[in-house]
């Protein structure tokens, strides 16, 4: 486990096409050998490290639907849960990273789904798809931009355009 956290690690530091086994080997804190030993190849490597932060996505997405289940502020719940996404950059890097990755990889396409559609499935049952599907492309957007440009969270705004999306 501890070189398939190295292996996030690493691509949250440079990108799935740019991780190295020497990059994982020291982030993970192991000799370089051992992460050949363990993972026939760096392709392999990478999987593993996708799938732990696919899982980790999962386990966010029912945390996030539990959150929000019995709140009567549901713009501000989810952007309290989008500002607290984003505090730990590196996790939503890698995330991001595998996000972007299923555009090239049918095979990590279910991640994707299981984003867009954990999230939007619980909205939608409260507001209807229209309305949820418009509310999970601007968090989308919205932690995107922040992560491209370094912006912060402009939580104000936000929480009103959430509002709006969910109210239509």
């Amino acid at each position: 486990m501890r070189i398939v956290r190295g292996a996030v690690q690493a691509i949250a530091e440079v990108g799935v096409g740019n991780t190295t086994h020497r990059l994982v080997a020291a982030r993970a804190e192991v000799p370089l050998g051992a992460t050949t030993y363990y993972f026939a190849s760096l392709d392999d490597l990478v999987a593993a490290a996708l799938e732990y932060a696919s899982a980790e996505t999962v386990r966010m997405v029912d945390d996030w639907a539990a959150r929000i289940r019995g709140s009567d502020d549901v713009p501000g719940v989810l952007t309290t849960l989008t500002a607290e996404y984003l505090a730990d950059r590196p996790r939503a890097l890698v995330e991001y990273e595998l996000y972007l990755a299923a555009a090239r990889s049918p095979e990590l396409r279910g991640f994707a789904r299981a984003w867009v559609e954990g999230i939007g499935g619980f909205l939608a049952d409260r507001f209807g798809s229209p309305a949820a599907a418009a509310a999970v492309t601007l968090l989308d957007g919205t932690m995107l931009q922040v992560l491209t440009l370094g912006t912060p969270l402009d939580e104000e705004q936000l929480r009103w355009s959430l509002a709006r999306c969910l109210a239509s």
